[in-house]
């Protein structure tokens, strides 16, 4: 039951991200400077939606004489375009955000990562490129196109929460931004 919770939530948190991509705002931005990480994958979604919209139509030309699986079938691939458009506008309207008044630098990926990191608590913050990423106990790697740009190392550690709920403690945090350069800089800025 809590799973079907948190699957609704998300889908909702989808369908509202593609709404305020339409309207062109952002969410949770308010007062503090954005770095998006869209951008490189831009082309890659619009590719994966073009071929959904390909796969849509040519099943229901295929299944034209057979109505009742017609309509199942199209239903469930109108919705996964949907859901891919929704995907990278949720990447679009939730940026990175560099709150100096507040003191925090938010990390967001998707509706699926949204990590709070209080300034105080970072050690050191450089730019770094990579394209591979071992998992390991204390470090949250939150690739954009299988790559990270900045990394963070906090002196104190901070506590993701999963998808599924899962409480984890990080202490290394590597994330994609567009403007890596740009944030380290305001990050360097903002802790002095």
């Amino acid at each position: 039951m809590r799973v079907g919770g948190l699957l609704m939530r998300h889908e909702v948190r989808l369908l509202v991200s593609l709404a305020l991509w339409v309207a062109r705002r952002t969410h949770g931005t308010g007062g503090g400077r954005a770095f998006g990480y869209a951008g490189g994958q831009g082309a890659m979604m619009a590719g994966f939606a073009f071929v959904c919209l390909v796969e849509t139509v040519a099943l229901s030309v295929l299944l034209r004489d057979w109505p009742v699986v017609h309509g199942a079938v199209l239903f469930l691939d109108v919705y996964t375009v949907v859901f891919v458009v929704a995907l990278h506008a949720s990447s679009v309207v939730r940026p990175h955000v560099l709150h100096v008044e507040r003191g925090s630098l938010r990390i967001r990926r998707y509706v699926h990562v949204d990590l709070l990191v209080p300034l105080e608590r970072i050690a050191s913050v450089r730019r770094e490129l990579r394209m591979t990423h071992a998992r390991a106990d204390g470090e949250l790697n939150v690739e954009v196109g299988s790559q990270t740009t900045v990394t963070l190392e906090l002196t104190e550690p901070v506590t993701h929460v999963t998808f599924l709920g899962r409480r984890r403690e990080v202490r290394v945090i590597r994330f994609h931004a567009d403007d890596s350069d740009g944030l380290v800089r305001a990050l360097g800025r903002a802790r002095v």
